[in-house]
């Protein structure tokens, strides 16, 4: 919980500032830049307590020094200075969040047992944008493909869930048949 906390109190002050400098465009692209690196080696010694900050705002520049906004690499310098370096991902997510909300975008997540067709994901994302709740709001339909559900459907918008999957009802009726409710219990 903690580490979120941190992560949410860098991440809106860089989207602050870049807000107001005109450069948040500029900053989503250098968060997006630094988020989608995939190096191990990269990755370990950032979280590495054996290395010091120095080294890695060193390494940081090395990497990423010329591609991002000097905004962002004094951001990074700043994250390295205090020692957060654990939440770089988190900062990175954090701020993704809040420009998404920003620009009135809301990301639902929707798993199914098999792929679904493009036909049936812009009927489901128009549904979802017919809401009252998220009117004026373009929805972004993530698909997960996950086959132990068996079938239906789970849709994740937010903190919120919709389970309409064949593995809930089966839980239920698992559940009904352990309480035994159609007998009448003894008193």
């Amino acid at each position: 919980m903690r580490q979120y906390k941190v992560a949410n109190r860098y991440a809106k002050a860089l989207f602050s500032l870049a807000l107001e400098t005109g450069q948040l465009e500029d900053v989503h692209k250098d968060i997006a830049l630094i988020h989608g690196l995939n190096h191990p080696e990269f990755s370990r010694m950032m979280v590495s307590p054996v290395v010091n900050s120095d080294a890695k705002s060193k390494t940081f520049d090395a990497v990423f020094g010329g591609k991002i906004s000097k905004l962002s690499q004094s951001f990074f310098n700043l994250v390295f200075r205090k020692g957060r370096f654990l939440s770089l991902n988190e900062i990175g997510q954090a701020f993704e969040d809040m420009y998404l909300d920003h620009k009135g975008v809301v990301v639902a997540e929707l798993t199914t047992a098999v792929s679904v067709s493009e036909s049936i994901k812009s009927e489901m994302r128009a549904k979802l944008e017919a809401l009252p709740y998220l009117s004026g709001k373009s929805v972004i339909l993530k698909e997960k493909v996950d086959p132990s559900i068996i079938g239906g459907y789970v849709l994740q918008i937010g903190g919120q869930s919709l389970d309409a999957s064949i593995k809930r009802d089966l839980q239920v009726i698992k559940t009904q048949f352990v309480e035994n409710m159609y007998v009448q219990k003894l008193r």
